[in-house]
């Protein structure tokens, strides 16, 4: 896949993306893509038969903060502000016919 970036792709994905890239930019974006590219084809190479499928590779955890609720019932603070209530929650009137 790494050799099928030509400048027109470049050019489509800065139109895509929004930007204007001058000259260096495209071949440094170029430069990037195929970097990925080629390190994709060498991951497609890899012999995967008989591997169970994974939902994470490894355990995923917050390392900046801890999973704990403090303050978590806020519901009465939260539904004192709604101008219709019913059953502990908010009713969004209809709006469609």
């Amino acid at each position: 896949m790494a050799d099928r970036i030509s400048d027109e792709t470049i050019e489509y994905i800065g139109i895509l993306s929004k930007l204007e890239l001058d000259g260096s930019e495209k071949e440094a974006a170029k430069a990037d893509m195929e970097k990925m590219l080629a390190y994709i084809d060498r991951l497609n190479e890899l012999d995967t038969e008989g591997i169970e499928p994974m939902p994470h590779v490894f355990p995923i955890y917050n390392v900046f903060r801890s999973d704990e609720v403090v303050n978590g019932d806020e519901s009465a603070r939260t539904l004192a502000n709604a101008p219709v209530q019913k059953e502990g929650s908010f009713v969004v009137p209809k709006t469609i016919g």
